[in-house]
C-alpha cells in the first residue's frame, strides 16, 4: 500500500514540475506525461506491456475523447462530411497500406504477414495527440483540421476490419467469409439499437436528470452512457471507442451536448493523461539505445512516405498549404499500432522482439508529433502562405492602429463603431469562422494567437495605438495580456472585464485599462432611468 501511494505521488509530482517546465518552454504537456510514464516504470520496475489496467485506463481516455468528438458531429453534419470521411479515409488507408506493405516485402524484404501487419498499423495515425491539438489551438474548423478529423474518424472505423484480419490470419480454420458475416450482422446490430431504442433510452435519461437539477445525478446518467454504449461494441466485437463515438453522435441531436462536453472535460484530459503515462512505460530506453538508428532510420522513413501518400490525396481538391498540413499533421503512427502490434505478437504471427521493435517506432513518432503539429502553420508556409496562418502573417503595414482581439458579439460591436468612426485598426481571431465573417464585412481580420511571439511582430504591436481585448474567457484575456506586456511593456491594453474578482485577480498587471461591464451597464441603466421620457 505504501508503495502504491509513492508511485502515485512520485507520478503527480514528476508530471507536475515537468508539465510546468515544458509549459514555459512551448512543449506540449503530452511529452511530460510520456516522461514521467518512462522514468515511473523504471523506478518502479514495471512495464506497461503487461500493466492490464494502466492499459484499460488508458484507453478510456480515448474513450472519452473519441465521445467529445461524436457531441460535435450529429448525422446531418456526417451527411455534409461524407467526402471528407469516406473518400479521403478509404485512399489515406488503403494507398497507405498499399504504398508501405511494397517497401516493406521488396525493399526491406519482411515476409508477407509482417508486412501487412506493419502496413496496416503504420496506416493509422494518432487521434489522441492530433484531435486534442486541433480542438485545444481551434484549428478543428481550419480546412486542414476538417479534412484531418474526417481521416482520422474513418481511420478509427477501419481498425475493426484490420483487428478481425488478424483473427483470420492467426486462425486458419476461420472462414473468411463467416468472419465478415459475423461482422456486418454485430455492425447492424450495434448501429441499429444504438439509433432506436438507444437514442429514446439516452433523450429519456438526459431529460429526466437534468429536470432534477442535481449535477452528479446528470453526470452519473452521462457515465451510464457512454459506458454502457462502450461495453455494448466492444461485446459484439468493436472497439470500446466506436460504442463511445456513436453516443455522443446521439447525445449531438439533443441539446445537451455543449453541456456534456464542458462536464466530462476534466475527466477526459485525467485519462488521456493515464494513457500517455502508458505510452512513456513502453519505452524501453537500453534497447533504444542500442537500436536507434534503426528506429529513427524506419520511423523517419515510414512518416515521409505516408505523409506523401496524404498530401497527394488531399491536393486533389485543396491548395497546397492545406494538403500540406494535413500531411504533417497524420504522417506519424498512431496509438492503436499498439494494439495492432501486440495482437500480431499474442497471435505469433510476429516475433516478440519484432513487436517490441515496431511499439518503440511507434512510441517516438507519438513524441515527436507534439513537435511537428505544434509548429505546423511554419512547416506549411514552405509551401504556400495563406492570409489567415497564426504564425506567419505578412507584416501588415500600419501604424497608430488598433489591434481589436476577438470577434464574438462585443468584437462585431466594436469593430462596427471603430468603423463608423473611420479609426485605423485590425482584427485579430483565434476563431476562423469569426476571421472568415470578418473578412466578408470588409475588415482587414487575420487568424491567429495573440499570445505569439509571431504574431506580435506581424502585427506590430509596439507601433499600435491600443490593444482592445474583447473576447469571454478570463483565461484568454490574461493569456493576451501577459504575452502583450511581455512583448511591449508600454503597450496600451483596454480590457473588458466582468466582475470585481476579475479585476482583483489581475492586480498583478496595473498597466491594463479596465472597462468593467457591470459598471458600464449599471451607469446605462441609471442613465435611462433617470432621464425625461
Amino acid at each position: 500500500m505504501e508503495t502504491l501511494l509513492l508511485s502515485i505521488f512520485l507520478t503527480i509530482t514528476i508530471a507536475t514540475v515537468l508539465n510546468i517546465l515544458l509549459k514555459r518552454l512551448g512543449i506540449s504537456h503530452i511529452i511530460g506525461y510520456i516522461a514521467t510514464g518512462t522514468i515511473i516504470s523504471y523506478l518502479f520496475g514495471f512495464n506497461g506491456l503487461g500493466n492490464d489496467s494502466l492499459e484499460l485506463i488508458g484507453e478510456f481516455g480515448i474513450v472519452f475523447l473519441m465521445f467529445t468528438i461524436g457531441l460535435e458531429l450529429s448525422l446531418e453534419k456526417i451527411k455534409k462530411m461524407k467526402e471528407l470521411l469516406l473518400t479521403n479515409g478509404v485512399l489515406q488507408v488503403v494507398l497507405s497500406v498499399g504504398v508501405i506493405f511494397i517497401l516493406s516485402f521488396y525493399l526491406f524484404h519482411l515476409d508477407f504477414n509482417t508486412s501487412l501487419i506493419v502496413s496496416l498499423a503504420f496506416s493509422l495515425s494518432s487521434t489522441a495527440i492530433v484531435l486534442t491539438y486541433l480542438k485545444e489551438s481551434k484549428d478543428i474548423i481550419t480546412p486542414y483540421g476538417q479534412k484531418s478529423m474526417g481521416i482520422l474518424i474513418f481511420q478509427d472505423l477501419a481498425v475493426i476490419p484490420i483487428l478481425l484480419l488478424m483473427s483470420f490470419l492467426a486462425n486458419d480454420t476461420l472462414s473468411l467469409g463467416e468472419v465478415l458475416l459475423k461482422t456486418l450482422l454485430s455492425a447492424a446490430f450495434v448501429v441499429l439499437f444504438m439509433f432506436t431504442l438507444g437514442d429514446k433510452i439516452v433523450n429519456a435519461l438526459l431529460k429526466f436528470s437534468a429536470k432534477t437539477e442535481l449535477e452528479e445525478l446528470f453526470l452519473g446518467s452521462v457515465f451510464s452512457i457512454l459506458i454502457g454504449a462502450s461495453l455494448l461494441a466492444h461485446t459484439m466485437g468493436f472497439t470500446y471507442s466506436l460504442g463511445a463515438f456513436i453516443a455522443g453522435m446521439i447525445i449531438a441531436d439533443t441539446g445537451y451536448n455543449v453541456k456534456v462536453e464542458s462536464d466530462i472535460a476534466t475527466y477526459k484530459d485525467l485519462l488521456l493523461g493515464a494513457f500517455f503515462f502508458g505510452v512513456g512505460s513502453k519505452i524501453n530506453v537500453f534497447y533504444f539505445m542500442e537500436n536507434i538508428f534503426i528506429i529513427i532510420f524506419v520511423f523517419l522513413f515510414a512518416m515521409l512516405f505516408k505523409a506523401a501518400v496524404i498530401y497527394a490525396i488531399i491536393r486533389r481538391n485543396s491548395d497546397k498549404n492545406t494538403s500540406a498540413k494535413t500531411a504533417l499533421s497524420l504522417a506519424q503512427i498512431g496509438e492503436f499500432s499498439f494494439a495492432v502490434f501486440a495482437m500480431a505478437g499474442s497471435f505469433k504471427l510476429i516475433t516478440q522482439e519484432m513487436a517490441s521493435f515496431l511499439i518503440l517506432v511507434s512510441v517516438i513518432s507519438m513524441i515527436l508529433t507534439p513537435f511537428i503539429i505544434g509548429n505546423i502553420y511554419k512547416l506549411s508556409s514552405y509551401f504556400e502562405k495563406e492570409f489567415y496562418e497564426s504564425d506567419v502573417i505578412t507584416p501588415i503595414e500600419r501604424q497608430n492602429h488598433i489591434i481589436v482581439a476577438g470577434f464574438a458579439m462585443l468584437g462585431k460591436i466594436v469593430a462596427a463603431s471603430l468603423q463608423a468612426k473611420g479609426a485605423n485598426f485590425i482584427i485579430i481571431s483565434d476563431n476562423l469562422k469569426h476571421v472568415l465573417h470578418a473578412r466578408k464585412l470588409g475588415y482587414m481580420a487575420y487568424f491567429g494567437h495573440l499570445n505569439k511571439h509571431p504574431v506580435l511582430e506581424s502585427l506590430k504591436v509596439k507601433e499600435s495605438q491600443a490593444i482592445l481585448i474583447t473576447m469571454s474567457s478570463e483565461q484568454n484575456r490574461r493569456l493576451i495580456s501577459e504575452a502583450v506586456l511581455n512583448f511591449h511593456p508600454n503597450a496600451h491594453i483596454i480590457i473588458k472585464i466582468d466582475s470585481v474578482e476579475e479585476r482583483k485577480s489581475m492586480r498583478d498587471l496595473p498597466q491594463l485599462e479596465f472597462v468593467d461591464a457591470s459598471f458600464e451597464v449599471a451607469d446605462l441603466l441609471v442613465q435611462r432611468a433617470t432621464s425625461p421620457s
